[in-house]
């Protein structure tokens, strides 16, 4: 196996270099493209969310893959080389499964247990599926990922250790209250029809307020998740909610009258300047709460100036964050990651060796059939009863000597250090090097089939 992971995230960079580094949605898919075309790599999947990106790769080499790794980190983001380098972090092989495996459980999001990552691992894997960037690797990773994170919120309460950061960021602003007694019946203005959005709106309506604008550059997008959110309806939403979609022009008119503002868009520049909402506020002292999920981010900093105004972003809750507790199950979430890692390993050991063992029984069934034919030969007289009973003695007497040694080294590759036993094997038996590689290359554009048979 030669998984590696080379990236950044709110644990190793400050918000600063994670908003420069952000990918914007169009440059990732070239990312993935680029990333496979370079010498080292054969697969890539690209992970990027608010608070991380990590550009996941099957390399052949090392250090040559650490740098194009990084290269092209460095090349499809806003931040340069040198600026990015102190803040990468490296991963390699069973590290790198560790370490998305955590990812996956929540264990290393902003706030602890969160569950929202595991529809970003999902959407990475269908990214990369689509583009055909993902191969056997990847796709097994990915796939287990998806599993373990759910295996450890179903047998655990590390949903309980944290919560969406949505919900996290809404409770920074309510500053101590219930969320659903201090949005009940305001007025929220929610910017950007994205999933970050879409969730925001969600729990907003979930929490009671009474009335919520939708504002998207595409109004139809925002009309759609209006109309989504009406249908849904809500035991906790005010009966008097109204909600409506909006366009982006008409933001500093519903800033004036808004109670709560909430936005996450794919923008690079900023949205709400601090102009435009001392402009939209002026006269008006009502209490401003405004949350930013945007990376990078969608609020100019400088609100924060703004009579009334109360701004929660990125960098405010990574700094909340820190003192979040921990849930004893933290601990149990983390031998599930560890299982699960040994297993992953496992199994990519023991698939490792598959196309020996098959080249293997290739052969075998080659000197059966060679030999069937010489037989012929010599006793052209056999009916077709007798050689059909020949053969399939010969065939059951070759595979009953091949099974204990297929089966036991298969076992034995699965172990850690076990990688040699394919080597070992391809000696014992002479196999010819391309017989192998073949039945991989046969494997490798079945996986491809499968992928995006599934995309």
């Amino acid at each position: 196996m030669t998984l590696l992971v080379v990236g950044l995230s709110h644990r190793s960079a400050p918000v600063s270099v994670l908003e420069r580094a952000a990918l914007a949605p169009e440059a990732r898919g070239k990312l993935l493209q680029d990333a496979v075309s370079a010498e080292p790599v054969t697969e890539s999947a690209v992970l990027s969310t608010c608070n991380r990106i990590e550009l996941y790769a099957d390399v052949d080499k090392f250090h040559a893959g650490v740098a194009e790794l990084s290269t092209l980190l460095a090349r499809h983001s806003g931040a340069g080389l040198e600026e990015l380098t102190p803040y990468l972090y490296v991963h390699y092989e069973d590290r790198a499964v560790h370490h998305l495996f955590s990812v996956a459980c929540g264990l290393d999001s902003m706030v602890v247990g969160e569950g929202q990552i595991l529809g970003q691992i999902k959407d990475a894997l269908a990214v990369a599926q689509e583009l055909h960037t993902a191969g056997r690797l990847l796709n097994d990773l990915f796939q287990q990922a998806l599993r373990v994170g759910k295996r450890a919120h179903s047998e655990t309460g590390i949903d309980k250790a944290g919560q969406s950061l949505v919900t996290f960021g809404l409770e920074q602003l309510a500053d101590g209250q219930d969320v659903e007694t201090w949005a009940h019946g305001k007025r929220a203005l929610v910017i950007g029809a994205g999933s970050m959005s879409s969730l925001a709106a969600t729990t907003l309506v979930r929490a009671g307020i009474g009335e919520l604008i939708v504002a998207n550059r595409t109004v139809e997008r925002a009309d759609r998740l209006v109309q989504i959110l009406a249908e849904a309806g809500s035991p906790g939403a005010a009966k008097a909610l109204t909600a409506r979609a909006a366009a982006m022009t008409s933001v500093p008119d519903e800033l004036a009258l808004a109670d709560i503002v909430v936005s996450c868009t794919g923008a690079t520049g900023l949205v709400l300047a601090g102009e435009m909402v001392a402009a939209a506020r002026e006269g008006n002292t009502a209490p401003l709460a405004l949350l930013d999920l945007a990376m990078p981010r969608d609020i100019d900093a400088a609100v924060h100036r703004i009579e009334g105004a109360h701004l929660v972003d990125i960098e405010s809750l990574a700094d909340a964050s820190a003192d979040a507790p921990m849930a004893a199950d933290v601990d149990k979430v983390r031998g599930i990651v560890s299982d699960e890692v040994a297993a992953f390993g496992a199994a990519q050991r023991a698939a490792h060796i598959t196309p020996t063992v098959v080249a293997l029984r290739t052969m075998a069934a080659d000197v059966v059939a060679g030999e069937i034919t010489r037989l012929d030969g010599r006793l052209p007289d056999l009916d077709d009863k007798q050689r059909a009973e020949i053969t399939q003695t010969v065939r059951r007497v070759v595979d009953k000597l091949l099974h204990a040694p297929t089966v036991r080294v298969k076992q034995l590759a699965s172990e850690p250090g076990g990688a040699g036993y394919a080597d070992a094997l391809r000696e014992l038996f002479d196999l010819d090097p391309q017989t192998v590689a073949a039945v991989s290359r046969a494997d490798t554009r079945a996986d491809r089939h499968d992928a995006r048979e599934r995309a």
